[in-house]
């Protein structure tokens, strides 16, 4: 039962007067069964070495072969960056905790934690915006595709997206840990994600809940509703082009990028944009894992099992031609 009781330290400093603060959380994780956990343990090992491999070598190909110096890869490679470092934050202490009879994560590393992986979520959300952009102009305006998307845009929209990022995530990040963390200090999660954080939290976590649906809408919402737009008119403008071929050739350019988006934003929505007493835990840990793991161990597929480009790529790397296949 003494785990379940944080170590504690007076909080008179930070003015709450007769409460007492958490210096480190219990992260529950999934199972209490030492032999689920190790085939958890092998089976997110290996998501994890996958993700790390297969979005690393999209990021490499699309570094060293000057065929893949456009837009759209540009942006491809960050959202590999983006995967990679998403899943980095939380799987690996994840892996440790499976395996550890320690389950514990210092209070400043959750805030880190919680810090690092909503700026990634959140500027990740504005690539998916920047990337359906690319595609509305390569399809409605291919003649001036190279002027419309230059690099100078191409780099101010990736900036604008980490800024986006950094920023509305320390929002989130402040607001939630201002409050009062004084017992008990299990999370009931496999990371220090805020919804799960925040019921523990010693006070009214109402107005959290009001900024996180204010701050949900602006960050999940209006991306979504502009890579929508860019869709609309997308359809509209492959619905006329006359040849069949031109027709499948087009919408196989979006739909990689429409289930990616589709895999990561809705879960993202059903987990930060609904009131904190509608949250189950084992739902939401699946829900995370699905945003989490799951969409970059599979963003790495989907963008090249069916890309041309990056097959050829692939194949001039390891010294081999398309010939000879």
């Amino acid at each position: 039962m003494s785990s379940s009781f944080p170590r504690r330290k007076a909080m008179h400093s930070r003015g709450w007067k007769n409460h007492s603060s958490v210096t480190e959380f219990i992260l529950l994780g999934f199972s209490r069964n030492p032999r689920t956990n190790w085939i958890l343990f092998f089976l997110f090992l290996f998501l994890y070495v996958f993700t790390v491999l297969g979005n690393g070598l999209i990021v490499t190909l699309i570094r060293v072969d000057a065929h893949l110096h456009t837009p759209m890869y540009f942006f491809l490679s960050i959202l590999s960056l983006l995967d990679l470092s998403y899943a980095t934050t939380t799987v690996p202490q994840m892996l440790i905790h499976l395996v550890s009879d320690s389950k514990t994560i210092s209070y400043v590393g959750c805030v880190v934690q919680m810090y690092v992986f909503l700026a990634l979520g959140i500027t990740e959300t504005w690539i998916f915006a920047a990337m359906a952009y690319d595609r509305y102009v390569a399809i409605c305006y291919p003649l001036h595709y190279g002027v419309k998307m230059s690099q100078t845009l191409c780099v101010l929209l990736a900036v604008s997206s980490a800024f986006c990022g950094i920023t509305c995530a320390l929002v989130y990040t402040v607001f939630a840990m201002n409050l009062p963390y004084c017992g008990p200090n299990e999370i009931n999660h496999f990371f220090c994600e805020i919804p799960a954080v925040l019921k523990l939290a010693c006070a009214d976590t109402t107005l959290n809940d009001q900024v996180d649906f204010i701050l949900g809408f602006i960050l999940l919402l209006i991306p979504l509703s502009l890579i929508l737009a860019s869709y609309v008119r997308i359809f509209v403008a492959v619905l006329k082009i006359r040849s069949t071929q031109g027709r499948i050739k087009a919408f196989s350019t979006c739909a990689s990028h429409i289930t990616v988006v589709t895999m990561f934003c809705i879960p993202c929505m059903v987990m930060y944009m609904r009131p904190g007493s509608e949250a189950s835990p084992e739902g939401d840990k699946k829900l995370a894992l699905f945003y989490n793991v799951i969409s970059a161990f599979l963003n790495p597929i989907i963008y090249s099992l069916r890309n041309k480009d990056v097959k050829r790529a692939f194949l001039k790397l390891v010294g081999m031609s398309e010939d000879a296949q």
